[in-house]
Order: structure tokens, then C-alpha cells, then sequence
């Protein structure tokens, strides 16, 4: 790997957010550490057009080439096809709703480069404007109060409960820190981690929640993970193209499930249990929203969660059989 002047792919999943795709284009062309290429993989339904055509009309103006694939699935599927196709030393999975400021990757690519023993596999930013505190959330001083979680450190994953801990939660920080998982928003991963075959799983397709996560840990058995707090961008939070609550309060059940017992597998009694408790608390806490609030999007994740809870016990009873 040419460690004097890394080249650095940029791999972007979208669906119907040509506004976003747009912002994030000019975004990356003010990067200080210019990038080798820009791969977006367009999700959209047959004869939408709207990503295609901007892409076509705006694509000159950029000194990096941009790469239009057309693929649906969900990001863990696009994302996979465009890893498939980067060149880059190193590959930057970067949301179309994030932007980054304009060092960030000129602060992890300084990172890589003093890790001469090539331990690092990836490295993820900070998002300023996502950060909150347990003090500030009702529902995490719960959780401390129930003892819900063993774990409570930001980018940690609870190995006694299948819960991945907010990286949100962790403060504005210099330097680098530790994690266990990275989220896809802003991460940028050393091109050999993929050489090993390692990809997003396919029980992630369609819409994929705690599929970063899912990839992260398993990345993490052989490489060390980081965070960078000098590296920082914002994230949009857009909310075009997105799914109803229904669709994630069933993955909220299924998904967490699926990475608790590939990651931390066999799974024991207490780790079982510790599961299906803070399941439960999720689906109160959620009930008490929905009637507080009287929120039909609350309404509409309650019944997925149920959904999820009943496919997720209907498949293990019958693995037991």
C-alpha cells in the first residue's frame, strides 16, 4: 500500500435522495485529502430516474470520478456491491446525510499511517451534532436503574445482553479512543479487512439495523477498532427514504437477536434471559409512549416488535424441535 500518498474510495448507498446525494458530492470535493473515487449505489425503484440524471448533469464538476451502480436490496446489499468495486487504499463508507468536515479524512488517513504494525482495520469519526448524555434521556437512567446492561461505555457492545452501547453517548474528545463496533455513517476501513472476504451479511438485506454493528464486531476478532475525535462531520438525519417504524420495530427484535448469537453464541441462560428483560422494558417503554403521546408511529413499532417477537420465538422453537 502506497502509505506517502493513500488513496481513499468512497462507498455511498442512497434511495430517492438526490438533495442529500448532491450535498454529499460537494461535501467530498472539499475534502483536504482528495479522494480516488466516489461509488454510489443507487437503490431506487425501476424508472426512477432522479439520482441517475443529477449524477449525469453535475458529474464533471468534480475532480474525482463518480460511479453509478444501480442496485436495490438495502444498504448492507449496496454497500457490499460497492465495496466490491473500490480501488482505494483505503474505503470510506460515508452516508449521503453526513458531511464531513473538511479534514476528516486527512485526520484518519495520519492515524493509519502511525500504525506501522498495520493493527488498525478501522477507524470512525464523531458526530458533533448527535452527542447527548444518559443524564439527558429518560430512558437510559432506566436503564442503569434496572441494571438492564453490564456495559455502559459509548462504542462498547454488552456481550450479556446483545446490546450495542450509543456511540452517542460518548463526549467531545482529541485523539483516539477504543471501540467495538463502528457505525457506517462515517467510517473509513483499511482495504486488507475486505481482502479477507469479510462482508456485510445478507440477513441485512432490505433494511438493514445493527448491520454495522454485525460487521464491526466480527471485523474486530482480528483488527483493532477506533474512533476519531479530531475527525468530525454532522449527520443530517434525513428523512426521505426511509421505511415506517413497523418495518424497524421488527428488526429492533429479529436483528438483535441474529448479532447477539452469531457474536457472543452459544448463547448461555442469563444471556438469554438478559436479552428477552430488556426486550420487554423496550416494548413498555414504548406502550407508554404510544399512550403518552398518542403516536401512531409508536403504535406501528409496537406491532412490529410483536411481529418480531413472535417470527424471532416461532424460529427458535422450531430449531429445538
Amino acid at each position: 500500500m502506497n502509505q506517502v500518498s493513500p488513496t481513499v474510495s468512497v462507498v455511498t448507498p442512497t434511495f430517492l435522495r438526490p438533495g442529500e446525494v448532491e450535498g454529499l458530492l460537494e461535501n467530498i470535493s472539499a475534502q483536504n485529502l482528495p479522494v480516488l473515487e466516489l461509488i454510489l449505489v443507487d437503490g431506487a425503484p425501476e424508472g426512477e430516474e432522479t439520482t441517475r440524471e443529477l449524477v449525469r448533469k453535475i458529474g464533471r464538476n468534480f475532480s474525482f470520478p463518480i460511479r453509478y451502480i444501480r442496485r436495490g436490496g438495502g444498504t448492507a446489499i449496496q454497500r457490499n456491491v460497492g465495496i466490491d468495486e473500490a480501488k482505494g487504499d483505503y474505503i470510506a463508507l460515508v452516508d449521503d446525510d453526513v458531511r464531513l468536515d473538511k479534514d476528516f479524512l486527512e485526520v484518519i488517513a495520519r492515524e493509519f499511517r502511525d500504525d506501522p504494525d498495520r493493527e488498525i482495520g478501522g477507524i470512525v469519526g464523531y458526530r458533533t451534532n448527535q452527542h447527548f448524555t444518559a443524564d439527558e434521556s429518560a430512558r437510559w437512567k432506566w436503564y442503569r436503574r434496572l441494571r438492564l446492561l453490564k456495559e455502559y461505555e459509548p462504542g462498547r457492545y454488552d456481550f450479556h445482553s446483545g446490546y450495542p452501547i450509543n456511540a452517542n453517548l460518548q463526549a467531545p474528545f482529541s485523539g483516539t479512543r477504543s471501540v467495538d463496533f463502528m457505525t457506517t455513517a462515517c467510517a473509513v476501513w483499511r482495504r486488507e479487512v475486505f481482502e479477507t472476504g469479510l462482508r456485510f451479511h445478507e440477513f441485512f438485506k432490505d433494511y438493514g439495523v445493527l448491520e454495522d454493528a454485525h460487521f464491526s464486531l466480527r471485523a474486530g476478532r482480528d483488527w483493532k477498532l477506533l474512533q476519531a475525535g479530531d475527525a468530525r462531520c454532522v449527520e443530517l438525519r434525513s428523512p426521505h427514504g426511509r421505511v415506517d417504524r413497523r418495518k424497524i420495530g421488527a428488526k429492533c427484535v429479529m436483528n438483535y437477536y441474529f448479532v447477539f448469537r452469531d457474536i457472543a453464541g452459544p448463547l448461555s441462560v442469563s444471556q438469554q434471559f438478559r436479552f428477552w428483560r430488556y426486550q420487554a422494558f423496550e416494548f413498555i417503554r414504548i406502550s407508554a409512549s404510544a399512550i403518552r403521546r398518542r403516536s401512531w408511529d409508536d403504535v406501528k413499532e409496537l406491532r412490529g416488535r410483536i411481529e418480531g417477537m413472535l417470527g424471532l420465538l416461532a424460529g427458535l422453537g422450531s430449531e429445538e424441535k
